[in-house]
């Protein structure tokens, strides 16, 4: 059993959907770890991580305006400390979660067709957000 770990970082422009897919891939490859499992963690309490469409650009817009109706800003909030969009962007990342697990086969991410990976920021200022992707396998 083999195992491998990289640190991915994505500077963000603001709330939006970043792929990270192609990151990934080029990584994983290197570790020549053929069958194995790849877990994928943001080390961040307003930005989550999401498997989605990667094809259509308007399931992004799709999903962020879902997410903002879901979890609005507003006065509802007592946690405010960085801004109206504070309290929201953690409740977002506790719905759409701060982990991943994808099988790797053939030394490649078992992702269907049109799936592809996904930092959401969800904050409206730029940040620097850190992933941790970790390989064990064969």
């Amino acid at each position: 059993m083999q195992q491998d770990q990289h640190r991915i970082t994505i500077d963000t422009r603001g709330q939006a959907l970043y792929e990270f897919t192609e990151d990934v891939a080029q990584w994983l490859a290197g570790t020549r770890i053929d069958t194995g499992l790849l877990t994928l963690f943001c080390r961040h309490t307003s930005a989550s991580l999401l498997i989605n469409e990667n094809a259509a650009p308007a399931v992004q817009r799709d999903l962020l305006a879902w997410l903002d109706k879901a979890v609005p800003e507003g006065p509802q909030y007592e946690h405010d400390s960085e801004g109206p969009d504070d309290m929201p962007a953690h409740t977002r990342t506790m719905l759409t979660g701060a982990s991943l697990s994808v099988p790797v086969s053939d030394g490649r991410m078992a992702l269907g067709t049109w799936q592809g990976l996904f930092l959401a920021e969800h904050r409206r200022a730029p940040h620097s957000r850190q992933i941790i992707a970790h390989i064990i396998g064969e």
